[in-house]
């Protein structure tokens, strides 16, 4: 794959068709409402392109882009069947995370975990001691013991062990009962949802883009440079207090832009 341009089922991307907001309106209402396929399938073609550009930011990470790009159009799909019209955001905003989200997650799953020759060879080494040290003591031998007999730093040692250790995907099952299934990922908490930081950043980046040049600076300036009212007021030859009117009157419209 070409780094513009994709075949899929003949068709090539870099001739594809971009769509238009009030097209995209139409179509989902279409989709949603009258449930129209044909509606789903010119949503799915006319987002392809924003699907390769998000796969494009992962060209670095993988050879097989054509697999990549299938993945991506995986979060496509499921965007445009979860989007709801009434939030009044942009389709991209919202699809945006769910692409990248199933990219990183197939990246995540099916990317080989490289060792290097040094650990592999460490590895060896420790295996073949530790079947002489149980034959000898009836016992295996601790990190310590081992790192004294192999002369090799206790560290490298547990490094070593740990990349004999099989490795457990998050959608490995834990339970099973009348077909439904309990995974390693419903047991781990989320303190930090990626989905929502983005959804958030892409929200408000969008927003920021609405208010007017005055309103973008005095932001820009309180909250990205990091100035204080003060400094903002002796860049402006005013008060401080106008400054503060000035930026509490910007957010309120960042606010309502959101």
């Amino acid at each position: 794959m070409s780094k513009y341009k994709v075949d899929i089922n003949g068709i090539t991307t870099s001739s594809l068709k971009v769509l238009k907001s009030d097209e995209m309106i139409t179509l989902f209402r279409r989709y949603q409402l009258e449930h129209e396929e044909s509606a789903k399938e010119e949503l799915i073609m006319g987002n392809l392109k924003l699907v390769l550009s998000m796969v494009q930011k992962f060209s670095q990470r993988t050879e097989n882009m054509d697999d990549l790009f299938q993945v991506g159009c995986v979060g496509l799909i499921k965007a445009i069947e979860n989007f709801d019209l009434s939030l009044n955001v942009q389709f991209s905003t919202y699809a945006v995370p769910m692409i990248i989200g199933e990219i990183k997650r197939y990246l995540r799953d099916f990317s080989l975990v490289r060792i290097s020759r040094n650990l592999r060879d460490i590895s060896y080494k420790v295996l073949k001691e530790k079947e002489n040290f149980i034959c000898k003591h009836g016992r295996e031998p601790t990190t310590k013991e081992l790192s004294t007999i192999l002369e090799i730093k206790e560290f490298d040692i547990q490094e070593a062990i740990n990349s004999n250790q099989s490795v457990s995907s998050i959608f490995d099952p834990l339970y099973s009962s009348e077909g439904e299934s309990l995974f390693l990922i419903d047991q781990i908490q989320d303190a930090h949802n990626e989905l929502d930081k983005a959804n958030d950043y892409l929200a408000l980046h969008d927003a920021l883009r609405q208010l007017n040049d005055k309103d973008q600076w005095i932001i820009n300036k309180r909250y990205y440079e990091g100035k204080t009212q003060c400094e903002i007021a002796e860049e402006l030859f005013v008060s401080q207090a106008q400054v503060s009117r000035m930026e509490k009157a910007a957010l309120q419209r960042l606010k309502s832009n959101m």
